[in-house]
């Protein structure tokens, strides 16, 4: 085989893993077949038959090692020669082998979750050791370093994103308490993740903020507005902080309120007795498990009927928001496992709790924002899609759902649909 058909690649030094070396030869043939035929194609379009070859090959570009998760790959990706001196701008690129390609997307993820779940900047080489073997003697401290400050560009950038062609028909609210370097008082990062019309889950904004205070809020609602969302999420749901409530009906008025049934349920148990918490959890799951209004109506005065004598507490907490816990009944049933409770947040909330713990509060404000939004980026990409999202254009057009069933009269009939 001649070498201008191929990328040269080296051979290891060593092999300390004989399927992991047949894996990396696997890998070294595809690359070279890869780019070689984007080559080919790049020639066959701009090299007319008629006329001299106005691009030709010109031996290779300096051998460089690309990290992936099976070790480094080094690779020779060829050069093209342009006869013309380039005078209209066209240029051979690899999308294969990207110019200043290091490593690969995997990780390139890999990477700043190692580090934002608990891995410090002086562990990366014996973390990933094992994986990539000498590769991961370039993930020195200041590699990260660097990292991190490219997070820090790409959070500035995001955040400053147009939303003017956004449209988020429901919200997940909520905020995180983390200890920062220098800081008196704890740093409060407020969250918000959007449905849109799609279906599709995305991170919608995350702001530092003092405590959960309606003004925090209110600025954090105030800047979407300010980049182009106007239009009002038709249902927004969150824990029972006042501050984000107030702020909500001032910024966006029309929108209804779903207090999250797995922060209402925490408060409530937390002013019972341990050895009543099992049987309460229960009654309080056959409140928002019921399949109508009628029948959670029910259940509620069940619940305040056995506690109310003797644990007035709990269930004062419980009916303050007896109304704004049952909105989602006039919302699609297929909707209501995703909007009775703030869980898209939570879970990745979890992960950051884990990270500070790990650092002992190390963090500045700049770096804990990075992390959340580092972590929540991530996370966003395994989100699944809203289930029955072809009902989303019915919320948007206000058409009334009772008891999660669609009410649209035919020939005088209402349509029947049996609620999930």
């Amino acid at each position: 085989m001649r070498k201008d058909n191929v990328i040269e690649l080296k051979k290891p030094e060593t092999i300390n893993d004989l399927l992991t070396e047949v894996l990396r030869s696997g890998a070294r043939q595809l690359l070279a077949a890869a780019v070689n035929l984007e080559v080919k194609e790049f020639l066959a379009q701009h090299n007319r038959e008629d006329e001299t070859a106005r691009f030709v090959r010109n031996g290779y570009l300096p051998e460089r090692d690309i990290q992936t998760g099976i070790g480094n790959v080094a690779v020779e990706v060829p050069r093209i020669r342009d006869r013309t001196k380039g005078k209209d701008g066209i240029k051979f690129g690899s999308s294969v082998i990207p110019k200043y390609l290091r490593r690969s997307g995997n990780m390139n993820e890999l990477l700043p979750l190692l580090y934002l779940k608990g891995i410090s900047s002086n562990d990366f080489v014996d973390a990933l050791a094992p994986l990539v073997g000498d590769g991961a003697k370039n993930l020195s401290p200041g590699v990260i370093s660097r990292l991190k400050a490219a997070w820090e560009d790409e959070y500035k950038d995001w955040h400053k994103r147009d939303l003017s062609r956004k449209r988020y028909v429901y919200f997940w609210a909520d905020g995180i308490y983390l200890q920062a370097r220098m800081e008196d008082a704890a740093e409060c990062v407020l969250v918000i993740v959007g449905v849109t019309e799609q279906g599709e889950k995305e991170l919608l904004t995350i702001e530092a903020g003092h405590r959960e205070s309606k003004e925090s809020w209110l600025s954090v609602l105030q800047d979407l507005k300010n980049r182009g969302l106007k239009k009002a999420p038709k249902l927004a749901v969150g824990d029972g902080a006042l501050g984000f409530w107030g702020a909500l009906t001032e910024a966006y008025g029309k929108t209804r309120h779903q207090r999250c049934w797995f922060h209402k349920m925490g408060n409530v148990l937390d002013k019972l007795p341990k050895s009543m918490q099992a049987k309460a959890k229960s009654e309080l799951q056959e409140i928002w498990m019921s399949a109508t209004r009628e029948a959670a109506y029910k259940a509620f005065d069940n619940f305040v009927k056995i506690y109310e004598a003797k644990h007035f507490k709990a269930t004062e907490c419980l009916l303050k928001d007896k109304e704004e816990l049952l909105a989602f009944y006039d919302f699609p049933a297929e909707h209501w496992t995703h909007i009775r409770t703030s869980n898209p947040i939570e879970s990745t909330f979890a992960t950051v709790r884990h990270r500070t713990y790990k650092a002992k509060g190390c963090f500045s404000r700049t770096t804990i924002l990075t992390m959340v939004f580092k972590l929540c980026e991530s996370a966003q990409k395994r989100w699944n899609r809203l289930r029955g999202f072809n009902y989303l254009a019915d919320v948007i057009c206000d058409v009334k759902f009772t008891n999660g069933i669609r009410q649209i009269e035919e020939n005088g009939s209402v349509n029947e649909r049996v609620a999930a």
